[in-house]
């Protein structure tokens, strides 16, 4: 964008006699008298604008790529350097000749919408989303982990703790970036660290338990190694604060730095003819590089392939099995509907999970998710194929239950609303969308008044209703929320 405006200073053609579009149609209008006009590229106010136009060929790729917040230094310098430009452009002198009035219009237009588009990704209500997320999850793992460790105690690693990381990581999952490129990377940059905090907690929870370091006196290499083990013990802790912004004064390189030496250290030892002892020292070498995988995010993101998940691999294999799924389901409503159950693709399907099952996710949680919600794409046309099946087969007795056979009535109406979820491709404001909540809605409401009197196969088929009919309510919910990668 930036680097292409002084082409159509004068709208010359750019890239084969394409034409840029730097504003409305008033701005593209040539003044009539404007082809008379003699070019002056050698103008003092020309070559002003010349060299405007290479401050902002630098600037330009920066803007466009800039992930962070408005009260970031890098935001304020570039804000101040763009105001600066715009004031320049504005200082110069055109003497009046429409030729060079326009271009210094059109310089001016690229540098505001620059600033605009600085300042739009800056106070997105995602990228605040993000934002709101990050500090989060920094409070969390300070108060849990660093904070307690600082103050020489021991961090409070449990289930507890797991559980509100991950929760934290699905919802940056699930903001919406309109794929705009600054905030696929800082959900990325974001997502990123709180996975590798992550992975260090589950890395280091077993060893607690451990009966590490070992004597002294079980050889002379024991206490070097012990003495390392406790450095490893610090190094993880700042780690942890580094990657959740806890630490103000170390960097990456630095502990990176650090944590080598370590290692250099512990391959100096001795450890020959002792088992044991070899054995510990692997042990501590490989917590060393399990910390050092860690330490090159400070670059993260800046590779367009590591936050654009559509140029990914996986996803495009998981793209794949939606396209066939998306196939295969059309042609089961299709045979549904006209009362024909022989076409059952439920081998088919069973290969697509098997092949989801074997897509790699990277530990990358946006791809563990488009996996899932494809997997659960997948399952829900084999129980409408199963319950299809079902009701087809079912022959009641005189004898059945009141109760059974109220049950029952609901499952085929519950077949009937999934043959539509499964056909609906609309949004929540969508009337149709509101039909499908509340027929569905109505149908728990008749199961929740089912009395089982005491039957309990009744009370199995009521309960297996109802799960089946909030399965069908959170798929629709699913299709309609607007996940991105």
């Amino acid at each position: 964008m930036a680097v292409r405006w002084l082409c159509s200073l004068f709208g010359k053609p750019f890239d084969g006699g394409k034409r840029m579009d730097h504003g409305g149609p008033q701005d593209q209008q040539q003044h009539p008298m404007e082809h008379q006009q003699p070019y002056h590229p050698q103008h003092p106010a020309m070559m002003r604008l010349y060299e405007v136009q290479k401050e902002v060929s630098s600037l330009g790729p920066q803007v466009c790529t800039f992930s962070g917040l408005q009260n970031d230094r890098e935001y304020k310098r570039m804000e101040r350097e763009l105001t600066q430009l715009l004031l320049q452009v504005d200082q110069v002198d055109t003497e009046g000749k429409l030729e060079l009035q326009g271009a210094r219009k059109r310089a001016a237009q690229e540098v505001e919408g620059l600033l605009r588009y600085l300042e739009e990704n800056a106070s997105h209500p995602s990228r605040l989303a993000i934002e709101e997320l990050s500090i989060a999850a920094r409070q969390l793992v300070d108060e849990r982990v660093v904070a307690p460790q600082r103050a020489g105690g021991v961090a409070e690693i449990n289930d507890e703790l797991v559980d509100a990381l991950q929760e934290l990581v699905l919802r940056l999952t699930q903001i919406k970036t309109e794929g705009r490129v600054p905030l696929r990377k800082a959900r990325y940059r974001a997502l990123t660290r709180l996975c590798a905090v992550q992975d260090v907690l589950e890395g280091r929870t077993p060893q607690q338990t451990l009966s590490l370091p070992l004597s002294g006196d079980t050889h002379e290499a024991v206490h070097c190694i012990n003495h390392v083990m406790v450095k490893v013990s610090m190094a993880r802790s700042q780690l942890l604060a580094l990657l959740m912004g806890l630490s103000g004064r170390d960097s990456c390189a630095h502990l990176s730095r650090i944590l080598t030496e370590l290692q250099v250290e512990l391959d100096a030892l001795d450890v020959s003819g002792n088992a044991a002892i070899r054995n510990y020292r692997k042990q501590v070498v490989e917590e060393i590089n399990g910390l050092l995988k860690h330490l090159d995010l400070e670059g993260e993101g800046d590779d367009t392939r590591r936050y654009d998940l559509a140029q990914n691999n996986s996803i495009r294999e998981i793209e794949a099995v939606r396209a066939h799924v998306s196939h295969l389901r059309e042609g089961v409503l299709r045979y549904c509907l006209m009362g024909d159950l022989s076409f059952r693709p439920k081998a088919e399907l069973q290969s697509l999970l098997t092949h989801l099952d074997q897509v790699d996710t990277a530990k990358n949680p946006c791809i563990r998710e488009a996996r899932r919600r494809a997997v659960v794409e997948v399952q829900a046309v084999i129980t409408f194929l199963d319950l299809r099946e079902a009701l087809a087969s079912r022959h009641p007795g005189p004898d059945e239950h009141p109760s059974h056979r109220a049950v029952w009535l609901v499952l085929g109406s519950l077949s009937d609303l999934q043959a539509q979820v499964l056909g609906f491709d609309g949004k929540r404001a969508d009337k149709s969308y509101i039909i499908l909540e509340e027929m569905l809605t109505k149908q728990l409401l008749t199961l929740d008044a089912v009395d089982p009197q005491g039957d309990e196969s009744t009370k199995a088929a009521r309960k297996q209703a109802v799960k089946f009919a909030q399965n069908i309510l959170n798929y629709l919910d699913m299709k309609t929320d607007e996940w991105e990668y």
